[in-house]
């Protein structure tokens, strides 16, 4: 018999890495029905006919927010079998109100106390059969990111999804209960008879979601009586009710040991959040991470990649020799340039070998061509920087697991709101940093229309994992590596989100209050090497399968389009790219782009392709400069991209790519967002004019203070740096009540 668990509880409770524990591999992702929010379900290890369903993190089961309509619907209507209730152990109270109502819903119920590693650490006591005997459901202690008891759990919620539900440990006042019974009444067969008190409960609250599906005219005089009795509003009255009724039994299911001093992660929240040191230590740490990643340790692990994999090949022995040779050849020391086999054991790249290959079988030269400079130096130029990718990864990994990334939200909340942004917007803007996709999907929880699509419009703004190796390729091609590269394309994405924001907020479409913001602070912990791993994997995962496919596919296309053209032959291969249809059509709408310092036609071609897939920017150079032939040490296949760009227009070709409309793949998600034609137009137009202003400004007067000289792009930056001047400090189009003070939910 097929059973579904379904997994509930609070933010940052650790409910999906008892998921990912209890699931390992099993998983398979998909979107909740009507809604594009993203779903996890997985077989449970072991059990074949075991589903387990991670539901949104929420805090209960008003419907304030999608979390909540989301997870409230599926239990009601997909009817799970049981529910697994993860509770954070260190804040019970806070927890166990959720636990109410799900013990409500007359569904099995079982609580796994979560983290309890922390709590016996601080010397805490949670009696786990007092308990049990107070919620009437099994509670058990577990430890998911220790794996402790996890299994146990899982298999206790396969044996309770067999009985009847307990029960209902929570009892309102008399008038509340009269009034309950009442409706259940007259809820009558509307609803099955397990979830009469639940939907009772909800028709007392004056549910508003609740009410389209079922009006129950009668109601409304016995809710009246309720709150006369009890002289407050009905959804107070059960709110206040159900703490009561926690406060009161909390003394007998938590010993705390008496505390004296902070804890450290309160401790630690006095120095990262503090007012005026947060966003310092913010900004060093968001530099570190892209400095390492690109720069430093990603750098060296890249080069060593495409100096072998994609390049001539790795000297296993003698290396120092061969240098030591080289040098020599080049100082005219040597007659003849030393070949790397001579110097002990040596293993080929990739363009080496099938080179070798295609020699040997006498295949044509457009074959030796498609093969080698199409595929392998589109694709190798794309895979070549996954090595940055692994360490970038990593780092955001660790930052979101140890409970750091949290508190960014909470920092940048703060600022936000003083320009009208809710701190919600955040979330979205952090998932983009591993890919846009999924940051645009995670908008939808943001339940402010204004602020929903104006996140949905921003997000991309972010520099997610396909533009690391634009970012990468710049930095190396033409800074030389400079240092400050990585961490500045991070730091222009979040200033263009909050720039955008003060512009979009000031016009009437987008006008009125930020959406409320309430986020929960986990406690530090040390992040778990499987969890990194595992993160680090999936990402990464994704790029190397879209490097198989589409930028496979752009690729062949690429050398083609570049490969072949029209001569005084007719149609045929030429031996000058300039020949190609590719310059062709490239060279046609090359002119858009001159006033930003890079109107090449394979600049403009680049620029193209990377709508596709952003990883077709740096692919698509691959094949133009022929990377698979010039792949040695990757200096000549960087100094002929580096010859058409000065610093400053390398800069502003980086910075029009990373903002401008992002790949066909993030327009689609973009278009399920926005469920509307025109306004997709919109962002996709908002995007790519945003992304010529800020590149314009960048090359006109980054030349112009350079000593480049006054001409008319000058004027057109100056314009431009107007007209943003103006639309920041105009008057909003409609008056909006001052900025509400995020609320924090702490530990």
């Amino acid at each position: 018999m097929a059973i579904k668990i379904a997994l509930a509880g609070n933010p940052n409770s650790g409910k999906t890495t008892l998921f990912n524990v209890l699931t390992g591999s099993n998983q398979f992702v998909g979107n909740w029905p009507g809604v594009t929010v993203e779903k996890k379900e997985g077989r449970l290890k072991g059990y074949k006919d075991v589903t387990i369903i991670d539901l949104p993190g929420i805090y209960s089961l008003s419907p304030y927010s999608l979390e909540e309509i989301i997870s409230r619907n599926y239990l009601l209507e997909e009817k799970p079998d049981v529910i697994l209730n993860i509770i954070d152990g260190t804040n019970l109270e806070r927890n166990l109100f959720l636990t109410t109502q799900l013990l409500d819903m007359g569904i099995p119920v079982v609580a796994a106390v979560n983290m309890i590693d922390v709590v016996e650490k601080a010397g805490d006591v949670i009696n786990l059969e007092e308990m049990t005997k107070a919620l009437g459901c099994k509670v058990l202690a577990v430890s998911a990111l220790k794996g402790r008891g996890v299994r146990e759990a899982a298999e206790t919620a396969v044996r309770a999804s067999v009985q009847a539900a307990g029960n209902i440990p929570c009892v309102f006042s008399a008038p509340v209960e009269r009034a309950l019974d009442k409706i259940t009444a007259l809820l009558g067969d509307r609803v099955p008879q397990t979830q009469g008190r639940f939907c009772a409960l909800k028709v007392f609250e004056r549910d508003a979601k609740f009410a389209e599906k079922i009006s129950l005219p009668g109601a409304e005089a016995l809710i009246q009586e309720a709150e006369n009795a009890r002289g407050d509003d009905a959804e107070t009255i059960i709110t206040e009710e159900r703490y009561h009724y926690i406060t009161g039994i909390l003394p007998k299911l938590l010993k705390k040991k008496p505390r004296g001093t902070l804890s450290p992660s309160d401790k630690i929240d006095r120095v990262v959040t503090n007012r005026f040191a947060a966003l310092p230590i913010f900004a060093v740490v968001i530099f570190l991470v892209y400095f390492i990643s690109v720069t430093t340790v990603g750098t060296w692990v890249t080069d060593w990649t495409n100096d072998g994999l994609f390049g001539e090949g790795w000297h296993l022995t003698g290396g120092g020799a061969f240098v030591e040779a080289m040098e020599a050849f080049e100082a005219g020391g040597l007659a003849e340039e030393p070949a790397p086999e001579d110097f002990g054991l040596w293993a080929p790249g990739i363009p080496v070998v099938v080179g070798g290959w295609l020699e040997a079988a006498g295949t044509a030269d457009w074959l030796n061509g498609l093969i080698l400079d199409g595929i392998i130096a589109g694709v190798g130029a794309v895979l070549g920087f996954v090595p940055q990718m692994l360490v970038l990864f990593i780092f955001l990994a660790a930052l979101e697991a140890c409970g750091y990334m949290a508190r960014i939200a909470f920092i940048l909340d703060r600022i936000f709101r003083r320009f009208g942004l809710s701190g919600r917007s955040f979330i979205p803007m952090l998932i983009s940093t591993g890919c846009g996709i999924p940051g645009v999907m995670a908008s939808r929880t943001i339940e402010n229309e204004h602020d929903r699509r104006m996140t949905v419009m921003t997000a991309t703004f972010m520099p997610c994992g396909a533009k690391l190796p634009i970012i990468a390729l710049i930095s190396g091609a033409v800074l030389g590596g400079t240092w400050w590269v990585a961490p500045s394309a991070y730091f222009l994405g979040v200033f263009s989100v909050i720039l955008s924001g003060i512009i979009l907020k000031k016009t009437k479409i987008f006008a009125g209050d930020p959406s409320p913001f309430v986020m929960e602070l986990p406690a530090y912990h040390l992040p778990t090497v499987t969890n990194i791993l595992r993160s680090m994997g999936e990402r990464v995962w994704s790029f190397i399968r879209k490097a198989g496919t589409v930028i496979l596919v752009s690729a062949v296309i690429i050398w083609f389009l570049s490969s072949f053209g029209f001569t005084g032959d007719g149609f045929g291969m030429v031996e000058d790219l300039n020949q190609g249809l590719l310059a062709a059509l490239g060279g046609a709408v090359a002119w858009i782009f001159t006033p930003l310092g890079f109107g090449t036609w394979d600049a403009t071609v680049a620029t193209i392709t990377g709508l596709v897939a952003k990883e077709n920017v740096v692919g698509t150079m691959g094949v133009l400069y022929g990377y698979a032939e010039t792949a040695e040490d990757g200096a000549e296949f960087w100094d002929a991209f580096a010859a058409n760009f000065t610093v400053i227009s390398a800069y502003a070709f980086l910075a029009f790519n990373l903002l401008c409309a992002p790949c066909f793949a993030a327009i689609g998600a973009i278009k399920r967002e926005m469920n509307n034609a025109k306004w997709t137009w919109f962002a996709l137009a908002y995007q790519t004019a945003y992304a010529y202003v800020a590149a314009l400004v960048i090359y006109q007067l980054g030349t112009f203070f350079s000593g480049g000289g006054f001409g008319a792009g000058t004027v057109f930056g100056f314009a431009a740096v107007a007209l943003l001047a103006y639309l920041l400090v105009r008057k909003p189009a409609g008056k909006t009540k001052p900025a509400e003070t995020s609320r924090r939910a702490a530990v």
